[in-house]
């Protein structure tokens, strides 16, 4: 192996390593994320949710949402499989 295809090899290695290192860290910073939990919104001088969280009410849907949906893979309601 001449001196430059070693070379190559070895940056190829160290460029490796840096990707490598990078999802490292960015891991680690998820994980301190996750660790820390969710601060209150009072503790962080907000008072609405963050990150576009959304509320769902716990009163009964309006049936006309569903009309002439699909059920989950079993086709519109009243039609039947061939």
């Amino acid at each position: 192996m001449s001196l430059q295809e070693e070379l190559t090899a070895v940056q190829h290695c160290l460029d490796e390593l840096v990707r490598t290192v990078g999802r490292l860290e960015r891991s680690l910073a998820r994980l301190r994320e996750a660790e820390a939990g969710p601060e209150p919104l009072e503790a962080a001088g907000r008072t609405e949710p963050v990150d576009g969280v959304i509320t769902i009410s716990e009163a009964p849907y309006d049936a006309s949402l569903w009309t002439e949906s699909d059920d989950e893979g079993l086709g519109v309601r009243g039609r039947h499989a061939p």
